[in-house]
């Protein structure tokens, strides 16, 4: 007997709903031709398909995407750090109130209960029409640092496999699995575990345009941001796989159909409405990304950043400020539009002779992150622009001053910035002698808008 099984896959989709009408267009209308061809058809996403830089996800807190998901009928799905990382626990703990398909996630645990959270399963098993039986596994990127922060616990993947894998002996024919863990994880799973055959990566942003045969499995992988949709086809002969072969296609190269652009607006279009009537605060004057004169925006951002962190010193990047912004009402929307990065505020404790260090690391990158087209890491930006300090000077003399006092080496201070600082790799001294707290209930332009409501009230 045999069997033919073709899997459509998708990742990393970000929220770039651009794309999506052709997107789904193209998988209902594949899935329907190749079960007429007496293939059996299984699709699946592979994390991140959320991103806060859209309005729709931002009002909905991705709520809305779990919506068009629901459109396509995936078979499984499993999160990506957008999701684990981008919503607290309780956003997150709701996501998927209404999905139609099961969250496989077997590496992440609730804190409070140590248990798999409640709309997660560790692993899926999927029957063909014709017997074979499919154990399809899913894991996300383990953030060790930074899951805790919202309450979860991940877990490493050899741990996680060393549990899932002896339940699934004997219960199945081949296994799947769905990976946001990224290429090099992919590959070092492929060499160590014989009882994966098939491997669909996401996370790193990889293409594999006509897959990877890795050691002992069929690595597949679709890019990012919808730039590709993932097909995977595998065929069986009395029960033994006998050939297995991948491609993606480029969605832009599929023909647009009337109504997709009106589509396509009308996510942006109510997202926007959303948050517009979410009112924050009422600005007395124009704040402005030109730095030099009165009312600048990035001294605003400083004084929020230095009150959510209890500071009174802090280090803002004027790149996370997109525009001006000018006065009168200022909306949820506003403060979308202005501050769309998935960063986080985090307070950092170092030694003054450190401190000076630091300083010294951004006196020494200034010129060139001043234009540099920064990507990732939490940055939704364009140029990552200047650091500007609140309570630290340089003076003429290349002295540190602290509130106009000489920096004092043996002294501990406290400084207000960004968990992104930490990430990118200008600023060494933050991760290896910062006493770092990072905070991941809320994002920037969240603290932001509680500033501004608390200091600029309706």
């Amino acid at each position: 007997m045999s069997d033919k099984i073709s899997i459509l896959h998708t990742n990393d989709l970000h929220s770039h709903l651009e794309r999506w009408p052709k997107i789904r267009r193209h998988l209902l209308t594949r899935k329907r031709q190749l079960i007429r061809d007496g293939r059996s058809v299984l699709t699946f996403d592979i994390g991140d398909f959320m991103d806060r830089q859209h309005p729709l996800t931002e009002a909905t807190f991705g709520q809305a995407n779990v919506s068009l998901m629901n459109e396509i009928g995936y078979d499984a799905v499993t999160i990506g750090n957008n999701e684990g990382l981008g919503l607290n626990h309780d956003q997150l703990n709701h996501l998927y109130d209404e999905a139609k398909f099961p969250v496989i996630l077997g590496n992440l645990r609730d804190r409070q209960t140590d248990e798999l959270p409640s709309w997660a399963i560790p692993y899926h098993i999927i029957t063909t029409h014709e017997g074979t039986r499919i154990g399809v596994l899913g894991f996300t990127a383990p953030f060790e640092l930074t899951y805790p922060l919202l309450g979860w616990t991940p877990e490493q993947v050899d741990a996680a496999l060393a549990k899932i894998l002896p339940e699934l002996a004997g219960k199945t024919d081949f296994n799947i699995l769905l990976s946001h863990l990224g290429l090099p994880v992919d590959r070092y799973i492929s060499e160590r575990y014989s009882e994966i055959q098939v491997i669909i990566g996401a996370h790193t942003h990889h293409l594999l345009e006509h897959g990877e045969k890795h050691a002992n499995s069929l690595l597949a992988a679709a890019g990012r941001y919808g730039d590709h949709i993932g097909r995977i086809d595998l065929e069986f002969a009395d029960g033994k796989l006998i050939n297995m072969q991948a491609r993606t296609i480029v969605t832009d190269d599929l023909p647009p159909v009337y109504g997709d652009e009106v589509e396509i607006n009308g996510y942006q279009a109510s997202g926007e409405e959303q948050l517009t009537k979410r009112v924050v605060a009422t600005l007395p004057a124009d704040y402005h990304m030109e730095l030099g004169i009165d009312h600048q925006l990035i001294d605003l951002g400083l004084a929020a950043l230095m009150d959510c962190t209890k500071t009174d010193i802090a280090m803002l990047s004027t790149g996370m400020f997109l525009h001006d912004l000018p006065a009168g009402v200022v909306t949820a929307n506003d403060l979308h539009a202005l501050l769309p990065h998935a960063v986080h505020p985090m307070r950092t404790i170092l030694q003054g002779r450190e401190l000076w260090r630091l300083v010294h690391e951004v006196l020494k990158n200034q010129r060139f992150l001043e234009n540099h087209r920064l990507k990732g890491m939490g940055f939704r930006g364009n140029l990552w622009g200047r650091v500007v300090w609140s309570g630290l000077t340089v003076d003429d003399n290349g002295d540190v001053l602290i509130h106009d006092k000489p920096l004092e080496m043996d002294t501990y201070y406290t400084i207000g910035g960004l968990d992104h600082y930490l990430f990118i790799p200008y600023f060494p001294t933050l991760e290896i002698m910062g006493q770092n707290t990072l905070s991941y209930d809320t994002v920037l332009r969240e603290d932001f808008a509680n500033y501004l409501h608390k200091e600029f009230a309706p």
